[in-house]
């Protein structure tokens, strides 16, 4: 069982479709005072925005540290997937006239803004030693 477990852990078609459900489980929620079909559009569209942010997050993260010089590559590369991020979120939700914008994307930008911060902070340093 425990191996299971591990194997979905690491697994990113599993980590893609926790972030779809929970991600559009909160845009549905924020936008629910609002009459349907809004809430499921902003669901839809969050939970999609969300899976592929989780899936490229990690990579461009990785990426861009690589390339970056030592000073730089512990806040940089989370300035650049963090801007990209926002301007997505930020886009597709306007486009698609999500009533709550902000509140819709306040969660999931704050998630991946936490982990892309922690992550990319902890590997520079490990890659510093």
């Amino acid at each position: 069982m425990a191996r299971v477990i591990s194997r979905l852990a690491q697994s990113p078609a599993v980590h893609v479709a926790v972030g779809f459900l929970a991600m559009g489980g909160w845009a549905f929620y924020a936008n629910a005072a609002h009459p349907m079909p809004k809430p499921v559009l902003a669901g839809l569209i969050q939970g999609a925005l969300s899976g592929a942010i989780t899936y490229v997050l990690k990579r461009s993260l990785d990426r861009l540290r690589a390339r970056m010089a030592r000073g730089r590559g512990w806040w940089f590369p989370p300035v650049i997937a963090l801007a990209c991020s926002i301007s997505l979120l930020l886009g597709a939700h306007w486009l698609a006239r999500t009533p709550e914008i902000l509140r819709t994307i306040s969660v999931p930008f704050s998630v991946a803004s936490l982990y892309a911060i922690i992550y990319n902070f902890l590997m520079w340093r490990s890659e510093a030693r």
